[in-house]
């Protein structure tokens, strides 16, 4: 008989290790550090450890143990932890035949290594993780006929183990995928990956070769080389006394019944089936179980003795229906009912053959159903190939565009990038003209303040103590307005006349009102219009002390503010003795005070024109060269507004 089982027992040998005395005292040993463990990233480990060494002796405590570190894992959220205990879940239900529930836990497990590898893609132990999620699953589509899914998980599982580089799993993944090539009958396929898988397993002298070797005298036996089987089976007896690989020896026992049954060594055949029965009812494997309860009973009834065989069927068909077999266990209704006709029990016959029959017809319908499954997913395949191709095709098409398109963004990001930097430089560039502008005022006010006192002296001198209180009341308020407005980086128009009526007002005083002057603007000249402050003081304290008071006979100094070609034009205009005659009687000192004042106006001019991008210039003019008396001061600045 061909059964399913025999693929899913030669998958399943290999994906799980063998239990030996070694890894029985490395369970105890984990087990007795479950005491002395703290953290519960190290005990949801170690609790997945001791489910993975369960996982070929007892699914109940590797399911048992896996649900533990699950708990663990999902406390600290250990999404590591998680993914492995999904993956020793599913396997634990492999073993007991429930397939649908155990690829839910190989997704889940998939989903989980698929996004922690996200992040990190370079790290072998989640890679691991994830093929054997992949292998595990590769088990179950095999079991379930369905070859397209499990040859993908399979090889899925296969490209991971290469890039970590394992070779002891690398083998595991060529055996599993020749056990498909072989559940497919297409045996050239099969030997060729059964026969890789060896060679690595005996460069590496693992105990898995004696499965392998097992595999590939099947295979043989299929093909009816019987003697090309027993040496592939004696080799693999070989290996399997050296370890304590129960279930792989278990199968051994099952094909060595099989080649002593076609022999005629039928004692030989009784007893390899009756050991295999041992075994796999020492681990609780009912799949197995039900097959070797199978065999001896078919070969009971062969010869002839049906009291024997009846209750061996009888125990294979109860352990199938219990997992829910139907590929062995309608081979064990119609065993039953061949069996119950040879003891002339009919009524008995009738109802096993009607199960027989039923049974047949529900495998019919799923092969149907999974043939069809099978066409449609081989067309999918191949209509997924071609538009691979068309797809490849416009990949690199894409890929140019992508290229195009990145370097034409780069390009655009570094323009926006040069913009940005040229912003934020003019940016700069004008914070640090308004803190030169703010220091060159600040360099005005000593100044200013050092000419308003010494006047403040010689008045006291000159004119008394009254009439010095009085100068000083007016200094005061001029000092306030000096102070208030001082701190910003313009003021408005009116505030600067303000200042100026009271400076004037004060000279006034101090020279015994030997001169008038006049503060005008046009209509032009709005009330929000700002200029830096102290920037007209000083010439017009040059018209009086340089031009006016040399003079003795008086004067007249005239300020006046209008706006032209969006510029603000103030006016200081006196009929002084002129800029060449007061070079002649001015003193070293008084030269320092008007070159310095001078010197800082040019430079806030400077700044100005820096900071606002448009002209800002003084124009000094001696009147004596139009046939008048003085000087004339032009001051031409940018129109700016007061926020």
């Amino acid at each position: 008989m061909k059964s399913n089982l025999y693929n899913l027992t030669l998958a399943l040998a290999f994906l799980f290790p063998p239990i030996c005395n070694a890894q029985t005292a490395q369970t105890d040993s984990l087990k007795r550090l479950l005491p002395v463990v703290k953290s519960d990233t190290a005990k949801a480990n170690l609790y997945n450890k001791i489910s993975n060494q369960f996982r070929e002796s007892n699914p109940d405590s590797t399911a048992y143990y896996a649900s533990v570190a699950l708990a663990f894992s999902r406390k600290i959220n250990f999404e590591e932890g998680i993914a492995e205990s999904f993956l020793n879940t599913g396997n634990s239900l492999i073993i007991l035949g429930k397939y649908k529930p155990a690829l839910v836990e190989f997704s889940k497990a998939q989903a989980l290594y698929h996004k922690l590898l996200a992040a990190d893609d370079t790290n072998a132990t989640l890679k691991k993780g994830l093929a054997r999620s992949y292998a595990s699953g590769g088990v179950v589509y095999s079991e379930q006929s369905n070859y397209f899914m499990a040859l993908e998980m399979y090889q899925k599982a296969l490209k991971l183990y290469v890039e970590i580089d394992n070779k002891n799993f690398i083998s595991k993944a060529y055996n599993n995928i020749g056990i498909v090539y072989k559940s497919q009958v297409n045996y050239p396929k099969a030997l060729e990956y059964l026969n890789k898988a060896l060679k690595i397993q005996l460069e590496n002298g693992e105990q898995a070769a004696a499965v392998t070797y097992t595999n590939i005298g099947a295979i043989y036996f299929e093909q009816n080389q019987d003697q090309k089987a027993l040496e592939s089976y004696i080799l693999a007896k070989k290996q399997f006394e050296k370890g304590d690989n129960l279930r792989g020896f278990a199968l051994l026992k099952n094909y060595l019944g099989d080649y002593y049954k076609r022999e005629k060594q039928f004692g030989e055949a009784e007893k390899s089936y009756t050991e295999s029965l041992g075994m796999y009812e020492k681990m609780q494997n009912k799949f197995g179980a039900s097959l070797a309860l199978y065999k001896l009973g078919q070969l009971a009834f062969d010869q002839k003795n049906f009291s024997a065989a009846l209750p061996l069927t009888e125990k294979s068909l109860a352990y199938a229906n219990e997992i829910g077999s139907l590929d062995q266990g309608f081979h064990s209704e119609q065993l039953l009912s061949e069996i119950y006709t040879a003891l002339n029990s009919p009524d008995k016959a009738l109802l096993h053959y009607k199960n027989y029959v039923s049974g047949r017809d529900s495998i019919a319908k799923m092969e149907n159903a999974k043939k069809f499954a099978q066409t449609e997913m081989n067309f999918e395949y191949k209509k997924k190939e071609a538009l691979l191709e068309e797809q490849n095709k416009r990949h690199t098409q894409l890929l140019l565009f992508g290229i195009f398109g990145t370097l034409l963004l780069l390009g655009l990001i570094l323009v926006l990038y040069n913009r940005m930097q040229v912003k934020k430089r003019l940016t700069l560039q004008k914070e640090v003209a308004e803190y030169e502008q703010k220091a060159l005022h600040l360099q005005m006010n000593p100044h200013f303040v050092f000419n308003c006192l010494s006047s403040i002296s010689s008045f006291i001198v000159q004119n008394g103590t009254d009439s010095a209180l009085k100068y000083l009341s007016k200094f005061s308020k001029l000092m306030r307005l000096t102070l208030e407005y001082s701190k910003d980086s313009l003021i408005p128009i009116d505030k600067e006349i303000e200042s100026l009526q009271n400076y004037l007002e004060l000279e006034q005083l101090r020279f015994h009102n030997i001169f008038k002057f006049t503060i005008s603007a046009s209509d032009n000249v709005e009330f929000n219009m700002g200029l830096p402050p102290l920037l007209i003081q000083p010439f017009v304290e040059n018209a009086i002390l340089h031009g006016i008071v040399p003079k003795e006979t008086g004067g007249k100094v005239d300020v006046y503010f209008d706006v032209e070609n969006d510029q603000l034009i103030c006016t200081i205009t006196d009929d002084g003795i002129g800029i060449e005659k007061s070079k002649e009687l001015r003193q070293n000192s008084v030269t320092a005070h008007k070159s310095m004042a001078l010197q800082i106006t040019r430079k806030r001019l400077e700044i100005m024109e820096s900071a606002t991008s448009r002209a800002a210039n003084i124009e000094i003019t001696d009147r004596s060269a139009f046939g008048e008396n003085g000087t004339k001061v032009s001051l031409k600045l940018p129109v700016q507004y007061i926020q």
